[in-house]
C-alpha cells in the first residue's frame, strides 16, 4: 500500500542517549526503595545506610508503586548500570511509567531501546501517548516503524484508534487517515466500535460530512460516543438543522452531546435556539449539564443581554454546588457586563478566592464596554500590582476603555508600552483602537497618519473607524480619501464603509453625492446589515428589525411609540434629528424614517409591557445620534433607566442623561 507523505520530520527526539541525558542517571546516591505498606519514598540521600544492588524483580515490584519522575529516572540508571536495558519485562513497565509522569522524552529513549520488534502493547502505548499531543506526527512515524518491522502486521484495534485520533490533529494528516481507514477495511476492523467512532471522529473534524455518515450508516454497532461525533460534524459545519435531526434520533444523551449542541448553536450566533436546547436539556432529570454546556449557554445570554436567564443559570451553578472553574468565572463575568449590570460583574470577580488573567481580562474589557476607562485603568494597574503579565486581549480592553472614555494620552502610553514593557507586538485590532482613539478625539490627521504607517496592511476595520470619526466629526474631503483607499485595496464589498460615507454626505446635504454611494453600493452587490434590537420580558426574548411588521403585538407597540414620542417632544424638549436619513425627502418623511428604527420599537415594548424597573435592550448596531437623543428624554419623562449595549459599548440612560456624556 502506498502512503500519503508525511511532512517533513523536525528533530524532536534522539535514537541515542546523550551525555545530557545521561547525567541524571547518576548512581551516586543510592536508589530510592518505596515500602509497600507506606507510600511515602524512603532513603539515605548520603549512601550512609547500608545499600545492596536492587534486583530485577525489585526493579520491576517498584515501578508498579507509581513512582515519581524523580525515582523513575533513578530506576532508569539502574536498569542502564545493571546492563537490562535489552529487558522486555523491565523497558515496558518503564515506559508506561514516564508516559504516566507526561515525560515522552525519556519514554522515547527507552522504546527506542527496545529489542526489535516490540510487542503491540508497548507499540500502542507510545502511539497512544503522543496522539493527543502537539507531536501527535510522531504517532504516525512510530506507526510507520511498526509497519516496517512488523510481517504481518502488529496493529490491533487500539492501534487504529490511536493512530486515527493523532490524524484527526491536523489537516495535512487526513490523507494519512484516508490511508488507515483502507487499512482498516483490510484488516477487518471497521466494524469495532472504536475504531469506527475514531473514523467517523476524523472526517467530522475536518468538515468531510460525506465520509462521516458513509463510516456511521456501515457501523454495525453505534454508541453515544457516535452519534455524538456526526452531530458534532454537521454542527460545526452551520448544518445545525440536520445536526438536530440527528440529535433527536440518538438512542440516548450525555452531557456531552448536549453540550455539542448547544454550543453548536452558539458557533452559529443563533442563541434564542441554544437556549430552548438548555432548556429541553433541563427537562432530562438524567442528564445534568458540564462545564461545557454552561459555559455556552451563558455566552448566549451574554449576546442576546438576557439577563433574566443568565442570574437563573448563576443560581442554578450556586444551588448545585457547581465549582467556580477559571472558565465558568471569566463567563459569568462577561455575561453580567454583557448584560448591562457591571456591578453583579464585579461582585462576582470580588468573590473569587483564584483568580487568574483571564478573569481580569474580562472585568477589564467589561468596564472597557459599560465606558468606565478611569475604572478600566485603575483595574488594570491593580492586575500588574498583583504580578500578571497581560495578553493581547487585556490590552485590547484597555485601549477600547481609553477610546471609549477620551483617555488619549493614557491610551497612547499604554500602546506605546506594549513592545517594551510586555513584549506584545501590537495587532491589527490594537492598531484598530488607536485609529479609533485618535478619531474620537478629533485627532483626524494623526488617525490618518498611524493607518498609513502601520507595518502591516491596515484592513477594512481600520479605514472605517477613521472612516466614522470623519462622519462624526464631518470631515467630507477626509473621508472621501479614506474610502478611495477602501476600494483601491479591494475592500469595496464590505458595505458598512460606503454606508458611512452615505452617512457622511447625508449629514452635509450633499444628496448627488448620496446617490453615487448608493449607486456604487448597488453596483458593488454590497449589502448594509439591518438594525436589529433585542428585549428581554419575563425570560423571552423578543427581537425587532426597523419598520418591524412581524411581532404578534407591532400595531400596539406602534401605537405606544406614537403616544411616547409625542410626550417626550411636549415633555422632554426632544427635537428629531434627521441629518443622518440617507435619502432626500421632506421633513416629515425624514421624521417619520427615524422614528421607525429598531431600538424605538424595543423600548416603546419595555413600557408597554412593564411599569417599572430597567429597560435593557441590545443592538447590532451603533446607536444613531436621533435614538440616542430620544432614549435620553424618555428616561427623563417616563423616570425609568434604561440602558442600550450597541454594537461597541453600553449607554446607561438616566434622568436625561447617558453614561458616555455623549462621547461614543
Amino acid at each position: 500500500m502506498r502512503f500519503t507523505p508525511l511532512p517533513k520530520r523536525p528533530l524532536l527526539f534522539s535514537t541515542k542517549i546523550p551525555l545530557l541525558i545521561i547525567e541524571p542517571f547518576c548512581v551516586q546516591i543510592p536508589l530510592v526503595y518505596i515500602s509497600s505498606n507506606a507510600s511515602s519514598a524512603i532513603w539515605d540521600p548520603f549512601g550512609a545506610s547500608s545499600f545492596s544492588i536492587p534486583s530485577h524483580s525489585t526493579l520491576a515490584r517498584l515501578l508498579k508503586k507509581r513512582p515519581s519522575l524523580t525515582q523513575i529516572k533513578q530506576i532508569h540508571a539502574q536498569v542502564i548500570t545493571q546492563g537490562l536495558a535489552q529487558n522486555t519485562s523491565l523497558l515496558g513497565p518503564l515506559i508506561h511509567a514516564y508516559n504516566g509522569c507526561r515525560n515522552l522524552s525519556f519514554a522515547r529513549i527507552a522504546f527506542d531501546q527496545y529489542p526489535s520488534p516490540p510487542p503491540t502493547m508497548i507499540w500502542n502505548l507510545m502511539i497512544q501517548a503522543y496522539s493527543k499531543t502537539p507531536y501527535s506526527q510522531e504517532s504516525l512515524y512510530i506507526f510507520r516503524r511498526m509497519l516496517v518491522y512488523s510481517r504481518p502486521t502488529l496493529a490491533d484495534k487500539y492501534t487504529f484508534t490511536f493512530v486515527l485520533t493523532a490524524c484527526s490533529c491536523h489537516p495535512t494528516f487526513i490523507g494519512y487517515g484516508e490511508n488507515v481507514h483502507g487499512m482498516v477495511v483490510k484488516d477487518g476492523y471497521e466494524s469495532d466500535v472504536f475504531v469506527g467512532n475514531s473514523l467517523v471522529n476524523m472526517y467530522s473534524i475536518f468538515s468531510r460530512m460525506v465520509d462521516a455518515k458513509r463510516v456511521f450508516d456501515e457501523m454495525l454497532h453505534r454508541d453515544v460516543i457516535t452519534w455524538t461525533s456526526v452531530v458534532k460534524g454537521y454542527a460545526m459545519r452551520g448544518e445545525l438543522v440536520k445536526a438536530r435531526e440527528l440529535f433527536d434520533m440518538m438512542p440516548e444523551h450525555n452531557d456531552v452531546s448536549w453540550a455539542v449542541m448547544v454550543a453548536g448553536y452558539v458557533r452559529h450566533m443563533l442563541y434564542n435556539d441554544a437556549l430552548q436546547c438548555f432548556n429541553d436539556m433541563l427537562c432530562h432529570d438524567e442528564v445534568k449539564p458540564n462545564e461545557a454546556v454552561l459555559v455556552s449557554i451563558l455566552s448566549a445570554c451574554a449576546h442576546l443581554g438576557a439577563l433574566d436567564q443568565g442570574k437563573w443559570i448563576h443560581v442554578y451553578i450556586d444551588k448545585n454546588k457547581i465549582p467556580l472553574s477559571s472558565n465558568i468565572s471569566t463567563v459569568l463575568i462577561d455575561m453580567y457586563a454583557k448584560c448591562g449590570r457591571i456591578d453583579l460583574a464585579r461582585r462576582v470577580f470580588d468573590g473569587l478566592h483564584k483568580r487568574d488573567l483571564f478573569t481580569w481580562t474580562s472585568l477589564i474589557s467589561g468596564l472597557s464596554m459599560h465606558g468606565l476607562g478611569a475604572e478600566c485603568l485603575r483595574t488594570f494597574l491593580e492586575m500588574l500590582a498583583e504580578g500578571f503579565k497581560p495578553d493581547d486581549i487585556t490590552l485590547l480592553g484597555v485601549l477600547n476603555g481609553c477610546s471609549h472614555s477620551g483617555l488619549v494620552e493614557e491610551g497612547l502610553s499604554i500602546f506605546h508600552d506594549m513592545v517594551p514593557l510586555w513584549g506584545i507586538v501590537p495587532k491589527l485590532e490594537h492598531y484598530g483602537c488607536l485609529i479609533d482613539l485618535l478619531g474620537r478625539a478629533g485627532r483626524l490627521e494623526s488617525a490618518f497618519e498611524t493607518i498609513k504607517s502601520m507595518p502591516m496592511e491596515p484592513d477594512v476595520v481600520a479605514w472605517r473607524a477613521l472612516l466614522s470619526a470623519c462622519r462624526l466629526h464631518g470631515n467630507v474631503d477626509l473621508g472621501e480619501r479614506t474610502i478611495n483607499h477602501i476600494v483601491e485595496l479591494g475592500l469595496g464589498s464590505h458595505g458598512g464603509g460606503y454606508a458611512l460615507l452615505s452617512n457622511l454626505y447625508a449629514s452635509m446635504g450633499q444628496w448627488e453625492s448620496v446617490t453615487k454611494v448608493r449607486k456604487a453600493m448597488s453596483q458593488r452587490g454590497s449589502e448594509e446589515c439591518p438594525g436589529c434590537s433585542w428585549i428581554e420580558i419575563d425570560g423571552v426574548v423578543h427581537q425587532f428589525l426597523a419598520a418591524d411588521k412581524f411581532h404578534p403585538r407591532i400595531s400596539e407597540i406602534n401605537k405606544k411609540l406614537n403616544a411616547v414620542l409625542r410626550r417626550i417632544g411636549i415633555e422632554g424638549g426632544y427635537i428629531p434629528s434627521t441629518k443622518q436619513v440617507l435619502f432626500d425627502l421632506n421633513e416629515e418623511d425624514k421624521e417619520q424614517a427615524v422614528s421607525w428604527h429598531s431600538e424605538k420599537l424595543a423600548v416603546a415594548f419595555g413600557l408597554l409591557s412593564t411599569q417599572e424597573g430597567t429597560i435593557r435592550i441590545t443592538k447590532n448596531l451603533r446607536i444613531c445620534e436621533d435614538c440616542h437623543s430620544a432614549m435620553k428624554a424618555i428616561s427623563l419623562v417616563f423616570n425609568r433607566e434604561i440602558v442600550v449595549r450597541d454594537r461597541s459599548r453600553f449607554h446607561t440612560f438616566r434622568c436625561g442623561n447617558c453614561s458616555c456624556t455623549d462621547y461614543w
